[in-house]
């Protein structure tokens, strides 16, 4: 159950700064004991040599923070379905491999954005790709996490039912992020009372659509419906990671990169608040038991 005094929270640490040691001093600083890696010095993870990875992972261990869940490109909004698949292969057999080394379960993917193919062809394609993949991750011990973000099933809940029902493996769960709704024009809430029995990770990000252009907010100042979407999780005993992603300065699909001095400062209020506000939604919640 998602309870304000065991809640484990977690952050896509490069959005506090591209440096690791910022990354790890944000988190220190929220006092979590979970990171969530993406990228470091602006480097994907399987794309950075294997003895600065080392390093890397001593340098989180040495931190006391552990790394559940990594980010991946595979099948996101870069890669449409007529990529060569090959690269994802590659990029998880080396994530894989490094998420072992970390301690970590999940690894985000998406389920690729069309490229001029039918439906029924791009549905296929992902299928064929999803199975493949997934035989991957059970070989190798791990979970696939499919975000509601860019492809197949990125927006609509009905797809994401199909895709985990059909590829029919444990290690293929969903991630489900509050803002992403935001970009793609859909309700997230009515997406999350759908998929729920399979989201076993979550982030947070809010944000409104402003002359068509996505414009990124703190947790409840958006209209991401948040605050329902954790009171949903509260009810319906969600015990997994709260991971939070404010693109408020660093927005990867739109390859926006920081400018601000202040992005470790914003970062952590970003933490605070969501802590806030799960700690409020428990009181009341406890206050209507009694």
């Amino acid at each position: 159950m998602l309870n304000s005094a065991h809640t484990v929270y977690s952050g896509l640490s490069d959005e506090a700064g591209a440096d690791l040691d910022v990354q790890i001093e944000a988190h220190v600083q929220l006092g979590w004991s979970e990171i969530e890696i993406r990228t470091v010095g602006g480097q994907a993870l399987s794309d950075i040599d294997a003895s600065t990875f080392e390093k890397i992972a001593r340098r989180i261990r040495d931190a006391s923070l552990k790394v559940t869940t990594v980010a991946s490109r595979i099948a996101n909004w870069e890669r449409p379905i007529t990529s060569d698949f090959s690269m994802d292969i590659e990029e998880l057999n080396i994530i894989s491999d490094r998420m072992h080394l970390l301690g970590s379960k999940y690894v985000r993917i998406m389920s690729y954005p069309n490229d001029g193919l039918s439906e029924s062809e791009w549905q296929k394609r992902v299928m064929e790709r999803m199975h493949h993949l997934t035989e991957i991750a059970k070989q190798a011990n791990i979970v696939l996490v499919h975000e509601n973000c860019s492809g197949w099933a990125g927006s609509d809940p009905q797809r994401a039912l199909k895709l985990v029902e059909e590829v029919n493996s444990p290690h293929l769960r969903l991630l489900f992020d509050t803002g992403n709704g935001i970009a793609y024009e859909y309700d997230t809430f009515d997406y999350l009372t759908h998929v729920w029995k399979y989201v076993e990770h979550v982030h947070i990000k809010d944000g409104i659509l402003a002359e068509g252009k996505e414009v990124y907010t703190f947790p409840g100042e958006g209209n991401s419906r948040v605050k329902e979407c954790l009171i949903w999780l509260l009810e319906h005993q969600y015990n997994g990671i709260i991971s939070i992603e404010p693109h408020l300065h660093l927005i990867p699909h739109l390859r926006q990169n920081p400018t601000s001095n202040h992005l470790k400062d914003s970062y952590v209020s970003y933490g605070r608040k969501l802590e806030r506000a799960v700690e409020e939604i428990q009181i009341h919640s406890t206050s209507q038991q009694v």
